[in-house]
C-alpha cells in the first residue's frame, strides 16, 4: 500500500505504518441529547479512540463536536454514525476539506457531463464527489453540462473521477475531459517515464495492439513497445494516471505485465513535492476454540464485543463447531490477546490455528469451448484474478477445477468471470457422499459376482455330491467311476468339467476380490481379501499345473485337483459381501435422510435503500457466499445459517433443540440451515455456509461417532491385523512340510461395557413429547361464566390455530365437551409470540346438545346465537388490548411457569375470565424405570431438559456429546436414551445407545439398541439383556479360538498319519458348522 505525505507539512508525522500521513480535515457535528460533562467525556473518549481521528473537542453549551480527522482513514458520515450509536442525535454542520488549504497543492479541471436532466442529477453528482477523499470543491452546472472540480492530484486521478461519475445510478452520465488547467506553483507537473515488462507477445500485431490501446488512455504522452526485449516504455502525466493503472490495462488485454523497476523507484512517478510512506497492513486470520457457548445469544455476545476492539476486522462464530474465525490487524493485536478478550466475556478460549485459510474447491462444467485457445483464455483469466490459487480446464471433458481463497473471492464470482468470457457454466454437484451412503455400486458389484459364481458353482456342487456318493459305492463293490475315465492321457472327464466350470469363476466372478486385495497390498495391509485370493489362486494354479504335467507325461490316471475350491468359496463369500452391503445401505438411510434436510437452492436478493429488493437470483446452495442476503419464503427451508435482517416469522428448529415449539424470528435473530420457516417471508444475511452450517456439523458429529471404535472393537481389529500374517506364515510352513494350503477364516466382533451412568433426553423420552392441558382455572370473581361455556368458546377459537399449544387446548376442549364439532370462528388473527384474537359464535347449540350442559338465562338474552370477542395469549397480549392482569392471576401463572409449564390467559368480551396451564406431561412409567435403575446400582443418572439426579437445560447436540465424553473420562460406562435427531450424536458416542422405537430414523440408526415399544421400562430390560449378551459373546469368542486352534493343525495335516485329513471343501463345512454352533449358543439367551 502507498500513502503520500506532503513535505511542506512538517507538523504531520507518520505513525510508523499505522496512520496515513495526509492533510487533516475538520468537521463540525451538531450533537443533541447531551446533558452533562459525563456525556462530553464519553463522546471524546469513544470518538478519540477511532482509527484516523486526530483530535476531538465537544462543547456542551454549543451542542456540537469539532473533529479533526484523516480523510483517508475515516469519513465524516462514519463519525456521525458512531456518535448516533452512543444514543445521541447527530447531524453534520460544516466540513472543511483541509486544514490550512494550499492552492499550490490543488488542481482545477472542468469535466463535460452528458445525461443530466434535472436538479436531482446535480444533487447526486455533488453528493458523490463531495465524499471522495482528495476533492476540495465541486460545482455542477446543469445549463452548461459541466462539473468544475478542484482536487489534490496526489490523492486522486481524473480517471478515477470519471469512473465514479459514470457509475452513479442510473448509469446514464457520459464524462469527457476536454483539457484541464493544473497549477502547482503556477508550473505544470513534469511528465514521468516507467518501464513495464510484458510477457505473451508473439508478433508485431501484439506490439501495435498494446501501443494503440495504451496511447489512447488519459495522461499518456507516448509509448514504445520492444518485442525482442519484452518491455514497454511509457511517458505519462502522474496527476492523471499511475504506473499500476498502466500495468493493469496491459494485463486486461491478455498479456502478463509487471513494473520493471520495482516499488522502490515508484516515487519518481509522483510529483516531487510528495514523498512516499510504505505500509504493510496485511490482515491476518486466526481460529479460536470457544467453550461454554449454549445458544445464539452467546454467539452474538462474542461477535458484538470483539468488533468493538481496535484492530479486529471481522468475527464469525460457529456455535455447533465451537469455533470463532477472527480477522485482525497484526500491528494492533495477536491471537493471544484475542483469546484474552473472549475469556473476559466468560467463555473458555484457546488458539486453534493462525493465518490458515481452508482453500475452496469448485468443479464446473464449461460449455462452448472449441480449441486449446479457449482453455488458455479461461485459465489465464482466472489465474490473473486475485484469490484464485489454481485453475485447470480440460477440453476433452468440458470440466474446470478451480481452487480459490474464499476470503478473497466466492464461487459465484468465479462463475461470472467464465460467463463473462462467453462460455456457459454450470456447477457439478458432488454426489460422492450420497453414493457412498447408499452403497448401490457395491451392492451391484457383489450381486453380479454372486449370481455369476452361482451359475457355475451349482454344477460344481452337484458333481461334488455325485463324486462322494459314487466313491463310497465303488469302494464297497470295486471298479472305477465313469467320470474318472480319461478322454486324453492324464485328463479325466471330471477334471475337464471342473476346469471348465472353475476358470470363468476364477477370473470373472472373483475379479472384485482381486481388485480389493491389490488395493490392500498397495497400501501395505493384508486383509481377508488377500487370504481369499491366495487360497483360490493357489488352488487353481496348482490344479492346472499338475493337470498339464500329467497330460505331458501321459499318465494313465488323472491327478487329484482342487478346481472345486474357487467356485465354492466365491459363491458363499460373494453372497456374504452382497448381504453385508445391503445391510450397510439400510443403516445409512437415516443419515442420508438427515442430509436431505439441507435445502438444494437459495434465492439471493440484491437490496436497495430501505431494504427494498432490486433483483432476485435463484442459485444452488453450494454457490451461496458469506454475506449474501437470502430470501426465505413461507414454508421454505433456511438454506444457510444466518441472521434475519427483515421480516417476522416462526421457525421449526426441532432438529436442533428437540423441542416441538416453534421459535419466533425477527430482525437480529439467528436462523439455522435446514429448519423450516413457518409463515412470513424473511430476508436473511448468510453467516455460515457449506460445511460451517449447524446441520453440516450435526452430520459430521454422527459420522465421526459411527466411524469411531470402542476399545473392544480396536482389540478385535488389532487381533485381525496379526491374524492374516499369522495364517500366511502357517500356510507357508505347511507348504514346506506338506505342500498343502491351510486356510482359516476368523473374525471377532464384540461390543459392550458395563453401564455405570444413564443419560435420558427429556422431550419424547421422559415425557410424552406432546403438550397437554394440565389445569383450567375459571376466574369466577371476574366473569360469571360456566366452565363448559368457557371451554366451548376457547376450543372454537383455538381450533383455527396451527400453534402446538393451540392445538393442545382445542383437543382438551373437545375431549371435555365430548364432541368433535365446535362453534363458528371468524376474524381470526394470530400474532407470533403473543396470542390470538377472533370472534366466536354458534356455541349455544353445542352446549344444548352436550349431555349434562347447564345453559343459563344469559345465553340467549339478546339473540339465539350471540357472538363473543375472544382474546387468548400471554400477559403482554392482554396488556396490549387494555386488560389488567392482577397480582393473584400473575401469581397463579408464575406458579405454573416455575414448573416449566406454559400459562395462557383467556378474555371473553373484554373480561379476563380464565387461565389455562399447558405442559409436556411425564410418562407414567418414568418414575418406576428410574427407581429400578437405581436398584441395579446405577447411581449416576442425568436428564437433558427441564426438572433424577442432575438436570441440564437448553442443551445442544454437541453439548450432549461433551457430557457423555466427560462421564467416560471419569471411568464410567455411559448409556444414553433418546429419540430425536438432536440425540443421535450422543447415542452414537455413548458406550450403549438406546433409541425409542417411535423416534426418528437417525436416532434409531445411531443407537445400539432400539426399543420397539415406547416404554421406558424396556430400558431396564435392554441393559439386563446387554449384560447377558456380552457374556454370551465372550463365551463364543473363547470357543471360537479353541475351535480354530484345533482346526488349523488338522487343516495343516498334522494328524494325517493317524488318518485324519481335512479336504478344502470340508473347510467350508467346518466354517458353516462353527457359525451354526455360535447361533445355537446365542439362542441359549432365551432360556
Amino acid at each position: 500500500n502507498l500513502a503520500y505525505e506532503p513535505i511542506d507539512h512538517s507538523g504531520l508525522k507518520r505513525n510508523l505504518g499505522h496512520q496515513l500521513a495526509v492533510k487533516e480535515s475538520e468537521v463540525k457535528i451538531r450533537v443533541q441529547g447531551m446533558t452533562c460533562q459525563s456525556c462530553v467525556r464519553s463522546i471524546e473518549e469513544r470518538i478519540g479512540s477511532l482509527e484516523g481521528v486526530v483530535g476531538v473537542q465537544v462543547s456542551l453549551s454549543d451542542k456540537e463536536a469539532s473533529l479533526k480527522f484523516n480523510p483517508v482513514m475515516i469519513t465524516p458520515d462514519v463519525l456521525r454514525k458512531h456518535i448516533e450509536d452512543m444514543g445521541f442525535d447527530a447531524s453534520l454542520l460544516a466540513l472543511q476539506s483541509q486544514l490550512h488549504p494550499s492552492v499550490a497543492d490543488c488542481s482545477e479541471v472542468t469535466l463535460g457531463v452528458e445525461g443530466m436532466h434535472c436538479g436531482s442529477c446535480v444533487k447526486n453528482i455533488t453528493e458523490t464527489l463531495s465524499e471522495v477523499v482528495g476533492v476540495n470543491s465541486v460545482f455542477v452546472s446543469l445549463e452548461k453540462g459541466s462539473v468544475d472540480l478542484r482536487f489534490d492530484p496526489s490523492l486522486l486521478t481524473l480517471e478515477t473521477v470519471k469512473g465514479l461519475l459514470e457509475e452513479i445510478p442510473p448509469g446514464n452520465f457520459m464524462v469527457s475531459i476536454p483539457g484541464w488547467n493544473s497549477r502547482l506553483n503556477s508550473a505544470s507537473i513534469p511528465p514521468q517515464t516507467v518501464t513495464i515488462g510484458i510477457e505473451g507477445m508473439t508478433c508485431n500485431s501484439c506490439v501495435q495492439a498494446i501501443e494503440g490501446m495504451v496511447s489512447q488512455r488519459v495522461g499518456v504522452h507516448a509509448i514504445k513497445v520492444n518485442l525482442q526485449e519484452k518491455k514497454g516504455i511509457v511517458t505519462f502525466d502522474s496527476s492523471l494516471t499511475s504506473p499500476e493503472e498502466l500495468r493493469a490495462a496491459i494485463e486486461d488485454m491478455g498479456f502478463e505485465a509487471w513494473l520493471d523497476q520495482g516499488c522502490e523507484n515508484i516515487s519518481e512517478y509522483i510529483p516531487h513535492t510528495v514523498k512516499i510512506i510504505f505500509l504493510d497492513r496485511e490482515t491476518r486470520k486466526c481460529f479460536v476454540h470457544v467453550t461454554g457457548m449454549t445458544c445464539a445469544s452467546c454467539v452474538a455476545n462474542i461477535e458484538k464485543n470483539l468488533l468493538k476492539h481496535k484492530g479486529i476486522k471481522s468475527v464469525f462464530v460457529a456455535l455447533m463447531a465451537g469455533k470463532a474465525e477472527v480477522k485482525y490487524d497484526p500491528g494492533l493485536l495477536d491471537p493471544a490477546q484475542i483469546v484474552q478478550l473472549i475469556s473476559r466475556l466468560g467463555f473458555g478460549a484457546s488458539v486453534m490455528e493462525e493465518n490458515t485459510v481452508q482453500d475452496g474447491v469448485l468443479n464446473l462444467s464449461v460449455t462452448g469451448m472449441t480449441c486449446a485457445s479457449c482453455v488458455h483464455n479461461i485459465e489465464s483469466k482466472l489465474m490473473r484474478t486475485k484469490g484464485i490459487l489454481e485453475a485447470s480446464v480440460a477440453l476433452a471433458t468440458n470440466k474446470a477445477h478451480v481452487k480459490f481463497d474464499p476470503d478473497l473471492i466466492g464461487s459465484r464470482d468465479i462463475v461470472r468471470i467464465i460467463e463473462g468470457l462467453g462460455f456457459g457454466v454450470s456447477l457439478i454437484k458432488n454426489k460422492g457422499l450420497n453414493n457412498t451412503l447408499d452403497h448401490q455400486e457395491e451392492i451391484r458389484q457383489w450381486k453380479h459376482s454372486f449370481l455369476f459364481s452361482l451359475v457355475f458353482g451349482i454344477p460344481v456342487m452337484g458333481l461334488m455330491i455325485y463324486m462322494m456318493v459314487m466313491d463310497s459305492q465303488h469302494k464297497e463293490h470295486g471298479g472305477s467311476m465313469p467320470v474318472d475315465q480319461n478322454i486324453l492321457p492324464g485328463l479325466s472327464i471330471i477334471n475337464l468339467a471342473f476346469f471348465l466350470l472353475c476358470t470363468p469363476v476364477q477370473f470373472l466372478g472373483g475379479r472384485y476380490f482381486y481388485i480389493q486385495a491389490y488395493r490392500s497390498l498397495r497400501h501395505g495391509v493384508a486383509n481377508m481379501d488377500v487370504l481369499i485370493v491366495l487360497a483360490t489362486t493357489i488352488a487353481y494354479v496348482y490344479s492346472f499345473i499338475v493337470l498339464i504335467v500329467a497330460m505331458i507325461e501321459g499318465a494313465k490316471q488323472s491327478p487329484l485337483t482342487f478346481f472345486d475350491t474357487p467356485p465354492m468359496l466365491f459363491v458363499f463369500i460373494a453372497l456374504g459381501r452382497w448381504l453385508e452391503h445391503v445391510a450397510k445401505s439400510k443403516t445409512s438411510e437415516a443419515l442420508a435422510k438427515l442430509m436431505s434436510l439441507q435445502a438444494t437452492d437459495a434465492t439471493i436478493v440484491t437490496l436497495g435503500r430501505d431494504n427494498t429488493i432490486i433483483r432476485e437470483e435463484q442459485v444452488s446452495v453450494e454457490l451461496v457466499q458469506r454475506g449474501d442476503v437470502v430470501k426465505v419464503a413461507p414454508g421454505g427451508k433456511f438454506p444457510v445459517d444466518g441472521k434475519v435482517i427483515e421480516g417476522t416469522s416462526m421457525a421449526d428448529e426441532s432438529l436442533i433443540t428437540g423441542e416441538p415449539m416453534p421459535v419466533i424470528k425477527k430482525p437480529g435473530s439467528c436462523v439455522i440451515a435446514g429448519s423450516i420457516n413457518a409463515h412470513g417471508a424473511l430476508l436473511v444475511e448468510a453467516t455460515h455456509v457449506g460445511a460451517e452450517t449447524t446441520l453440516s456439523q450435526i452430520v459430521k458429529l454422527v459420522e465421526e461417532a459411527q466411524t469411531s471404535k470402542a476399545p473392544i472393537q480396536q482389540l478385535a481389529d488389532k487381533l485381525s491385523g496379526y491374524f492374516v500374517p499369522f495364517i500366511v506364515v502357517i500356510s507357508v510352513l505347511t507348504v514346506v512340510a506338506w505342500l498343502i494350503i491351510g486356510f482359516l477364516d476368523f473374525e471377532v466382533v464384540a461390543k459392550y461395557f458395563p453401564v455405570g451412568a444413564v443419560m435420558f433426553d427429556k422431550t419424547g423420552t421422559i415425557t410424552n413429547g406432546v403438550p397437554q392441558v394440565t389445569r383450567v382455572l375459571v376466574l369466577w370473581d371476574r366473569a360469571r361464566l360456566p366452565l363448559r361455556k368457557v371451554l366451548a368458546v376457547v376450543g372454537t377459537a383455538e381450533a383455527s390455530s396451527e400453534h402446538p399449544l393451540g392445538m393442545a387446548v382445542a383437543k382438551h376442549c373437545k375431549e371435555e365437551l365430548g364432541t368433535e364439532t365446535l362453534g363458528y370462528c371468524h376474524d381470526f388473527q394470530a400474532v407470533p409470540g403473543c396470542g390470538i384474537s377472533c370472534k366466536v359464535s354458534n356455541i349455544e347449540d353445542l352446549l344444548i346438545i352436550s349431555e349434562g350442559s347447564c345453559v343459563t338465562g344469559d345465553t340467549a338474552e339478546n339473540s339465539a346465537f350471540p357472538s363473543y370477542s375472544v382474546l387468548i395469549g400471554n400477559r403482554q397480549w392482554m396488556m396490549r388490548n387494555g386488560l389488567e392482569v392482577t397480582a393473584d392471576v400473575d401469581d397463579a401463572m408464575s406458579s405454573h411457569e416455575t414448573k416449566g409449564q406454559t400459562a395462557i390467559l383467556v378474555a371473553i368480551d373484554g373480561v379476563l375470565c380464565a387461565m389455562l396451564a399447558v405442559a409436556d406431561t411425564v410418562k407414567e412409567e418414568s418414575a418406576l424405570a428410574v427407581h429400578t435403575l437405581r436398584c441395579m446400582y446405577i447411581q449416576h443418572m442425568h436428564i437433558f431438559g427441564k426438572a433424577i439426579q442432575k438436570v441440564f437445560a437448553e442443551v445442544l447436540p454437541s453439548h450432549k456429546v461433551a457430557k457423555v465424553q466427560e462421564l467416560q473420562e471419569r471411568g464410567l460406562k455411559v448409556a444414553m436414551v433418546g429419540d430425536g435427531v438432536n440425540d443421535s450424536p450422543a447415542l452414537a458416542h455413548a458406550d450403549l445407545g438406546i433409541a425409542i422405537g417411535t423416534g426418528t430414523d437417525v436416532a434409531i440408526e445411531a443407537a445400539d439398541i432400539v426399543l420397539i415399544r415406547n416404554d421406558l421400562l424396556d430400558v431396564v430390560a435392554s441393559i439386563e439383556l446387554s449384560k447377558k449378551t456380552v457374556q454370551r459373546i465372550r463365551i463364543n469368542f473363547v470357543f471360537a479360538l479353541i475351535y480354530n486352534l484345533l482346526g488349523i493343525p488338522i487343516a495343516a495335516g498334522v494328524f494325517m498319519p493317524v488318518g485324519i485329513v481335512l479336504q478344502p471343501w470340508m473347510g467350508s463345512v467346518a466354517m458353516a458348522a462353527s457359525s451354526v454352533s455360535v447361533v445355537l449358543s446365542s439362542l441359549l439367551l432365551r432360556l
